[in-house]
């Protein structure tokens, strides 16, 4: 019995160990059984993401080039009035739910319902870019640069690239078969983020003549590789190239028929929006998504157009977005982590004390920035540094709240009219960051100090209207903290059924 015992406890180990080397074989196998069916699953819709990438990162460009012209308008030295006043081009994808089911319910079937919107759009932005590309030079010459009309030039060319965008995300669940629509978030994350890096990061550093001559050149010139205008052209070009394929080869599906689904009507969608406002709870929420970014309007609107006045250059600052990409895609992924509970918006009101000491923070490195200058100018590399760590740490704090929000509004929103539901909580979420971004760059100026010589001498700034900005956001972003954690607990705890609207026969009860 000893020895029987004894001969149990000597092959105990080997036999766990084969146990192991077994589990371990089942689980390599389940897992090449895994990736071997979801490449099965996308086989056949390879080229339809492709295609969406595609159209994303289109979609990405004019929204990028739109982020680099206040960089440019900051070496022609332009008001903070002036950028305010620009500010307003980023608004069209804060509110195009305004005319969104104009866009889905209007459409020539015979030609498709995404490609009735979305083919003569982007032909639009082409010949848009193309005309632009003619007079671009002397609307951006610095001694006549009227602001006006180049503001108004680019709200419309993001108009457009938001109506684009419409047809694209609706375009996207019918493309796409039903085991790979989860893929439609994908392409439009990494397709609209590289169509922004290339209309953003890219134009300006090959139109950075320091960049260039330093990097891509053996001989300096006094411009860049490119221009305004020839990037307007080139992009225009390839928006007409394109659009022109995808409309003679790309057919598409009329997916409702197909499954027998049935179709809001543009009164009835209108009217669906309007029962979602009528909802206790998202007047709340509402106020909340509306006020909850005051305190970060100065950090986020003015702290950049700050560092280029002190001394940056603008190619540099949009070159930290290189190091940033495997930061901002990996950051959702770990943030969701903690926030697929039940009460997302626990880690959203966390982030909020940190993101505005983070924004204190880079108050501080615009003071310190011109501080590190040689008596060329040049800014010390060891800055740099401190600028990058301090802007990587900002951006957790930054997709804390993102994420956060975005789960949040996934668990409440009506599964029976959940893309509408989703769309409109988006938009009052990106309005409520814009309309403060836009108020901080007008109230710069008018909050500045300065000492003015008589007889109309210079003047010498004592107190930068900037820093007095970012005190007072900093301020009022924990007065909001205070004021409104509450309700945003309490949001948490509502039932389901309080987030839902009454429906007759399916259709939106007024």
């Amino acid at each position: 019995m000893q020895n029987e015992a004894k001969r149990r406890k000597a092959t105990a180990p080997e036999n766990s160990e084969l146990n192991n080397m077994a589990n371990s074989d089942n689980y390599e196998n389940k897992s090449n059984k895994d990736c071997q069916q979801m490449c099965t699953q996308i086989e056949g819709d390879r080229k339809n993401i492709a295609l969406l990438m595609f159209l994303y990162v289109l979609q990405g460009i004019p929204l990028g080039l739109a982020g680099a012209i206040p960089y440019l308008l900051s070496t022609r030295k332009v008001s903070y009035n002036d950028q305010a006043l620009f500010s307003f081009v980023y608004w069209p994808f804060s509110v195009k739910l305004l005319w969104a089911p104009i866009v889905d319910s209007l459409y020539i079937t015979s030609f498709g319902r995404r490609k009735s919107w979305l083919v003569p759009v982007q032909y639009l932005i082409g010949i848009f870019m193309l005309a632009l590309s003619l007079f671009i030079s002397q609307i951006m010459d610095e001694g006549n640069l009227n602001i006006y009309l180049l503001t108004a030039i680019f709200f419309l060319l993001n108009f457009l690239a938001a109506t684009q965008d419409i047809a694209v995300d609706g375009w996207a669940l019918t493309m796409l078969s039903r085991q790979n629509v989860a893929w439609a978030s994908t392409c439009n994350t990494v397709g609209q983020t590289a169509g922004y890096f290339i209309g953003n990061v890219v134009f300006l550093a090959l139109e950075s003549p320091d960049f260039c001559n330093n990097f891509l050149r053996s001989t300096p010139y006094p411009t860049g590789i490119v221009t305004l205008s020839t990037f307007l052209k080139g992009c225009g070009i390839v928006f007409l190239i394109t659009t022109t394929l995808v409309s003679v080869f790309k057919k598409e599906r009329n997916a409702a028929a197909e499954n027998n689904d049935e179709e809001f009507g543009l009164i009835e969608t209108y009217k669906l929006l309007l029962c979602i406002f009528k909802l206790k709870s998202i007047g709340k929420l509402v106020v909340v998504l509306l006020t909850c970014k005051i305190g970060f309007a100065a950090c986020d609107a003015v702290t950049a157009l700050k560092l280029i006045e002190g001394g940056v250059p603008r190619e540099k600052l949009a070159l930290f977005s290189i190091p940033m990409i495997p930061v901002q895609i990996i950051l959702p992924i770990f943030i969701s982590k903690y926030t697929t509970g039940p009460n997302p918006m626990n880690v959203f009101l966390k982030a909020i004390p940190f993101r505005l000491l983070g924004g204190a923070w880079l108050a501080v490195l615009v003071w310190w920035a011109p501080k590190t200058a040689d008596d060329k100018g040049t800014i010390a590399g060891y800055f740099y540094i401190v600028l990058l760590i301090s802007y990587a740490l900002h951006q957790v704090t930054i997709y804390s709240m993102y994420v956060a929000g975005m789960s949040f509004s996934a668990t409440i929103s009506d599964p029976a009219i959940g893309g509408t539901y989703m769309t409109l909580l988006n938009t009052i979420s990106n309005f409520g960051g814009n309309w403060p971004g836009t108020v901080a760059l007008w109230m710069v100026e008018p909050l500045t100090m300065k000492t003015c010589q008589a007889d109309g001498g210079s003047c010498v700034t004592r107190i930068d209207g900037y820093y007095i900005e970012s005190f007072v956001c900093f301020i009022i972003g924990f007065i909001w903290l205070g004021w409104k954690a509450k309700t945003v607990r309490e949001l948490q705890q509502l039932r389901k059924d309080e987030w839902t609207i009454k429906k007759t026969a399916t259709k939106p009860s007024l």
